[in-house]
């Protein structure tokens, strides 16, 4: 293999994570690769980085030098550009059928928890900050006379609440919900993140890490 390899330099760009359903991973399917040469980047693309074995989900943490090692195995003097993240971790997830009557199920209770959670929240919220009482003493303030029957003030915070819910999470427009993430998107990743930082972590401490 390296009697096609020419003069030129080999980018090699890592993400903080990646997930495969494979057992026999290669270079390929958790890194980007770019040489000068096609052949050379599909060379390179199949070294064999890690192979699972038993039948359970795991995480491998993988520094980035032991990637460039096993490139330089292959290719004596090649020389490697390393970009991104110093160190990877590899989810394998065993492959698991879709059933879909399942993840109905799934969205469904999902779904209720979620209602009911948020209704639970706005409800607890309400009573504990005397929403209702601030409604009525406003209402007598402007009407000059006690509100028994409720008002307009009501209706117009009830329809406020999942409008002003719809703005926030940048769902009132379907374009703009799929050009912009929403702020529980940039959360999500945020925690993503942080976790990832501290599974590669534990993994130095541990002595763990693939290097």
């Amino acid at each position: 293999m390296g009697e096609c390899m020419k003069e030129g330099n080999v980018y090699l760009k890592l993400e903080q994570s990646v997930q495969v359903s494979n057992k026999r991973i290669t270079l390929e399917d958790i890194a980007e690769i770019y040489a000068w040469d096609y052949t050379v980047t599909k060379e390179l693309g199949q070294i064999v980085v890690l192979t699972v074995k038993g039948d359970k989900n795991e995480k491998n943490v993988i520094s980035a030098l032991k990637l460039i090692n096993l490139m330089q195995k292959e290719f004596p003097g090649i020389n490697i550009d390393h970009i991104g993240e110093p160190d990877l971790i590899v989810e394998y997830r065993m492959p698991v059928p879709e059933n879909k009557l399942v993840e109905g199920i799934k969205l469904i209770v999902l779904s209720l928890i979620v209602f009911f959670g948020s209704a639970f929240t706005i409800m607890t919220f309400n009573t504990d900050v005397s929403v209702g009482e601030v409604f009525d003493l406003v209402y007598e303030l402007v009407m000059q006379k006690p509100n028994t029957n409720g008002s307009v003030l009501e209706v117009a915070y009830s329809l406020g609440i999942p409008i002003g819910i719809l703005g926030f999470y940048n769902h009132f427009k379907v374009r703009k919900a799929k050009e912009d993430p929403t702020p529980i998107h940039v959360e999500m990743r945020n925690y993503e993140e942080e976790m990832n930082k501290a599974i590669i972590l534990d993994a130095s401490r541990e002595g763990s890490e693939l290097k």
